[in-house]
């Protein structure tokens, strides 16, 4: 939370105003300018790898997302061969970058009105249906936290933490996930934070940490209470992706209406993520290029839509994690030198005690 909540002070501090009087900021404008010239590189290295990692993390992982959520409701209801399998993936491919590049032509204005209805709207939904499976197995809830603190640390679990194999593993997938859960360290949800119109920087910082707690702390959790409290086989690795929170609801709502709530549930959220993305791409391209560049980056993004549909899982995954990574060196560097300024910002903010009236 606190992490993010820097991003987002940064963001606001350095942004400035394009050629089209939109606001522009995030960590390669936070570098550049709160560090000076002499780091310019390191901004830069930022804005290349940033946009390297939208085409992963906020394209092809989301839109495989959908398209296995989509072809998981279609079998809920009827077998399908595996070349109808691959024509569906091709179809929902096609369908999806046609309707990204209407909205993603549109401008930022657009992309903002659609995200901002999709958004509330799924999350106020699955929120409901997975407290009423919490609900109706009430009594298996105590359960479920001394099965997550037990087996987190049986001798087992410890013995392989003490080798330093586990633990290894553990931050690794942990990181990994946490990035696209929440963002915080990637800089990436700064970039959109600095178009807010907003009194000052801790105002609009407060934003990001409400939002790590909503995302991982409330839905995230409530994910794992359905799934853990509904008894259903929770091996590693036996049911990859959605599959497991549809099983987890089918044991309340049925097996076909859980699977397309599900389905319609993964592609509000992944698409709301594919848009805030490529907004994402196209100011690191901006910055990297000027304005000129932005339209070629646009029609890549709209292609690559098709390519994650079609793609394997193992390697959408890879992609998106290898370049998350490399997108939160040159961030945390520059949140690490510049966490006077944030620390200056927020004395400055609650020492105002207008502010807190």
């Amino acid at each position: 939370m606190i992490t993010k909540y820097s991003e987002i002070v940064l963001a606001i501090k350095y942004r400035e105003r394009d050629d089209k009087g939109d606001w522009v900021g995030g960590p390669m404008y936070y570098i550049s300018k709160g560090l000076g010239k002499n780091w310019k590189w390191l901004a830069v290295l930022f804005a290349v790898f940033a946009t390297l990692a939208s085409f992963g993390i906020g394209n092809m992982s989301q839109v495989n997302s959908i398209t296995g959520s989509v072809i998981g409701a279609v079998t809920a209801f009827t077998a399908i061969s595996a070349q109808t399998e691959l024509i569906l993936k091709w179809v929902l491919g096609i369908g999806l970058a046609v309707l990204i590049a209407v909205i993603l032509l549109g401008g930022i204005k657009r992309i903002g009105s659609v995200t901002e209805m999709l958004i509330p709207f799924m999350s106020i939904f699955y929120i409901l249906f997975t407290l009423i499976v919490v609900i109706v197995n009430i009594g298996s809830l105590g359960d479920a936290f001394v099965k997550i603190f037990s087996t987190a640390f049986t001798p087992q679990a410890m013995f392989g933490a003490s080798t330093g194999i586990v633990l290894k593993q553990t931050i690794i997938w942990g990181l990994r996930r946490s990035a696209f859960s929440n963002e915080a360290g990637l800089g990436s949800a700064a970039i959109a934070h600095a178009a807010a119109d907003t009194k000052g920087p801790v105002q609009q910082g407060l934003y990001g940490i409400f939002e790590v707690f909503a995302d991982t702390i409330v839905i995230c959790t409530l994910t794992a209470m359905t799934i853990i409290v509904s008894g259903i086989d929770i091996g590693f690795g036996t049911k990859p992706g959605s599959e497991l929170i549809t099983a987890a609801l089918a044991t309340v709502f049925g097996e076909k209406f859980a699977a397309l709530f599900v389905a319609v549930a993964l592609m509000l959220f992944a698409f709301s993520t594919v848009l805030g993305w490529s907004l994402y791409g196209t100011r690191c391209v901006q910055y990297l290029f000027g304005s000129k560049g932005v339209r070629a980056f646009q029609v890549i993004f709209i292609v690559v839509v098709v390519v994650g549909c079609v793609s394997p899982l193992s390697f959408v995954w890879d992609v998106a994690d290898t370049f998350n990574g490399l997108m939160a060196i040159p961030n945390f560097i520059g949140l690490f030198a510049l966490s006077g300024v944030v620390a200056a910002e927020t004395k400055k903010y609650f020492g105002d005690k207008s502010n807190l009236q």
